[in-house]
């Protein structure tokens, strides 16, 4: 597929793109759906009694992933072909012993919090498994909290990586002391939580994402919230019914245009329907930190979650200091915020981030060495980025390295290159923005 600026050049070994700067971005545009509140959407619908809507799911490959997991497990869940899915639920409790290994494809979420809802199970097996770069990811900081709670599971590496082996038990409530703000190990354990009689209570260092929390409380369980101390509490065993959800657009997904608006002089871009949850919109302050012009319109909300349209146009950024608490509200945001430093003024250090180090890549080295490629003077850290604001940047040949979020911020830094940019190994984009390319030719002039 070849359009003015963008070349799709498909091949059995992935998708390349060409992509060669078309000037300012103009124009309205909607995002797909919030790929974490569409797991949680799918596993909770699939958990609860009745029937679950779903309104604007994402249509992404990890999304598919947990329904193809959660039908194996006996729950009805509708062909993902629109935007709106239907759920019919089999009831806390009533998981079915698969005849096959669940695959979790590429999806940490999936897996990782699908554990906690197998190990609470009792007397069935279950085996879980992801594609390589999933079977590479680190799964002890899930199976250690699990383990705690009584719970049967093994696999490679003293029980940290995929296969993994899980024989359902009746757990016991634990207070867990979460040594990182991860949202997925506060998931996978709410989740182990519905099944366990008694209260089961996770305190984060720093508040991650809450969408587990909200959405919870919508199918009626009985959690509670304490913000002072990043603790929230499952009391089980619970009563789920299934609910109408409607999927605000995802924000990491808004943030690319956000960054290639900001830094492409002339842009002027919409972005409508887009969930501003509180726990994730750290890129909108970091970019309002640096002098982004962002304003925020017809704030509302949405079946429990913030949601408003987002107005952002080119404006000359300051490097800054991105660190500390703010991190787990941004963490999927690094890679294109790394790009917006690129185009900046000044010196912007990223600090906080090693765990980007364990996800579809390790996002840091991904950046930072193809970023290289393109002229960018910026330094790896231990834990972050170091990186000189005011070069120009040249197209170059780079890699994705499978990773859905490296391929497209490299996409959005060649929009400020010089020249063309290939990019390789950009099918990866389909995992949470499937149609990425038909957003970009929407926003260049025709």
């Amino acid at each position: 597929m070849s359009a003015d600026g963008l070349t799709v050049c498909p091949s059995e070994t992935g998708t390349t793109w060409v992509i060669q700067p078309q000037g300012p971005l103009q124009g309205t545009i909607t995002i797909p759906g919030d790929k974490s509140i569409s797991h949680r959407a799918l596993m909770l619908g699939a958990l609860a009694s009745g029937k679950t809507t779903i309104q604007g799911l994402l249509l992404g490959e990890d999304p598919r992933s947990t329904a193809h997991c959660f039908r194996a497990l006996g729950a009805d869940i509708s062909e993902l072909n629109t935007e709106q899915v239907q759920v019919q639920g089999i009831g806390l409790g009533q998981l079915q012993e698969p005849t096959t290994v669940l695959d979790a494809g590429n999806s940490g979420t999936t897996l990782r919090l699908m554990l906690g809802i197998l190990a609470s199970h009792p007397d069935r097996l279950f085996t879980v498994t992801g594609d390589a770069s999933l079977r590479s990811r680190p799964m002890g900081r899930i199976v250690k909290p699990l383990q705690q709670m009584g719970a049967d599971i093994w696999g490679r590496q003293g029980d940290t990586l995929a296969p993994l082996a899980v024989r359902g038990r009746r757990l016991q409530p634990i207070h867990y002391p979460s040594p990182i703000a991860s949202a997925q190990v506060k998931s996978c354990l709410m989740f182990a939580g519905l099944m366990t009689e008694g209260q089961t209570t996770i305190t984060e260092p720093a508040l991650s994402r809450d969408h587990s929390e909200r959405m919870f409380a919508a199918f009626g369980a009985d959690i509670a919230i304490d913000p002072e101390t990043c603790s929230v509490t499952v009391t089980g065993p619970a009563q789920l019914q299934g609910q109408a959800i409607i999927v605000p657009g995802d924000i990491s997904s808004a943030a690319f245009w956000l960054v290639a608006a900001a830094i492409v002089p002339g842009s002027d871009v919409w972005i409508e329907n887009v969930g501003v949850n509180p726990t994730r919109t750290g890129v909108l302050e970091v970019l309002e930190q640096m002098g982004a012009k962002i304003t925020l319109a017809h704030q509302r909300t949405v079946a429990g979650e913030p949601v408003a349209d987002i107005h952002i146009q080119h404006s000359l950024l300051q490097g800054t200091i991105i660190e500390g608490p703010v991190i787990p509200r941004l963490v999927d945001e690094v890679p294109i915020l790394a790009v917006a430093a690129l185009c900046a003024q000044g010196q912007t250090i990223i600090r906080d981030a090693e765990e980007l180090r364990v996800k579809e890549s390790d996002r840091l080295t991904a950046m930072a060495t193809q970023l290289q490629k393109m002229g960018a003077q910026l330094t790896e850290l231990p834990d972050g980025l170091e990186i000189q604001g005011g070069a120009s940047l040249q197209g170059a040949e780079v890699e994705s390295f499978g990773d859905h979020r490296v391929g497209m911020s490299l996409a959005i830094a060649a929009l400020n290159a010089t020249g063309s940019t290939t990019i390789h190994r950009a099918e990866a984009a389909s995992i949470s923005y499937p149609n990425f390319v038909t957003t970009l030719q929407q926003l260049w002039p025709s």
